[in-house]
């Protein structure tokens, strides 16, 4: 299995494609469940296993992996299926996102599929809000679900979403309120921690779900305005991995566009252990911000605000 994922350095060529890996596994069952292989840095048998007293029910232990202890969570029972009881099958998916690392234990793990950003859709309408979805796809015409993962952790170890108090006073040397940012991300935890920060600062945020929401809702209000829109849309705040079209895809299109160029653009991503200052210049954002910092955030929003 270790030979699965020693290739995920290699993979960074597809980044600026529109493309995506995906590591297709199962929870209990033969429903396949996928997550993006950027996010997965070791995949292994279900190692033995400290209890942790007085942790959610969902998190089955501590693993002790050459030395580090990492926290492992039943990914199954956390996202209201049952416990996974067969250890000795199981397997760990050792994750690195939104600065934090942490296991997910999985009934089983199949292969990797690469595939176009533009077959991954959002989650079907109707789905109601507490579910545990990014996105759906089909590999081999099989229903493959993306979990939000970042939701999964944000329940179990809900994180500070507060700006602080020193930051808020920073912002308040330019005016805000005329302006709007727009916020892509498929995260509804993502979006609405986004919202939450900016709105403390007095910024005006709207929300969409993917980047080819972003580059519409962009073009609508460069036509509405008769060309650029930097006036009044002077910022993008964008994740990377997104259904339909990625963050790559997006800044690209919008910094080669005449009325959207001049947008400035924060790539704001979980995929924090592979991303690189040079893969910003590729692409032209302006800066990268790993997820979630409120403070980092609010700071870097006001000095792009207050930039021409």
């Amino acid at each position: 299995m270790s030979k699965l994922i020693a290739s995920v350095d290699q993979r960074t060529n597809i980044v600026g494609q529109n493309r995506l890996e995906l590591l297709i596994f199962r929870l209990i069952g033969e429903q396949p469940f996928g997550i993006n292989v950027f996010k997965v840095r070791e995949v292994l048998q279900c190692p033995e296993l400290t209890e942790m007293p007085g942790a959610s029910p969902c998190v089955r232990g501590i693993a002790h992996l050459r030395g580090v202890p990492i926290t492992v969570i039943d990914l199954s029972e956390a996202t209201g299926g049952r416990r996974i009881e067969d250890l000795k099958s199981a397997f760990v998916l050792v994750t690195e996102y939104n600065r934090t690392t942490q296991g997910f234990l999985v009934g089983g793990v199949d292969r990797i599929v690469n595939i176009n950003w533009e077959q991954i859709m959002p989650p079907p309408k109707g789905a109601g809000a507490n579910h545990y979805l990014t996105a759906v796809t089909k590999v081999d015409n099989k229903l493959v679900q993306v979990i939000d993962v970042e939701k999964v952790f944000a329940e179990i170890s809900p994180i500070d979403e507060e700006v602080s108090e020193d930051v808020k006073k920073q912002v308040t040397d330019i005016d805000l309120s005329s302006m709007t940012v727009l916020v892509a991300d498929d995260s509804s935890v993502a979006r609405n921690q986004v919202k939450r920060a900016l709105s403390s600062i007095g910024v005006n945020v709207e929300l969409v779900n993917d980047g080819r929401q972003a580059l519409n809702w962009l073009e609508d209000k460069a036509k509405e305005m008769g060309g650029d829109i930097t006036s009044k849309v002077p910022l993008l705040i964008s994740d990377i991995e997104m259904p339909e079209m990625d963050g790559y895809t997006l800044t690209t299109s919008v910094k080669n566009h005449p009325d959207l160029r001049k947008v400035h653009i924060i790539l704001h991503s979980s995929l924090s252990g592979v991303f690189n200052e040079a893969m910003v210049r590729k692409v032209g954002a302006d800066q990268f911000i790993a997820k979630f910092h409120p403070d980092e955030l609010a700071s870097a929003v006001r000095k792009w605000m207050a930039e021409p």
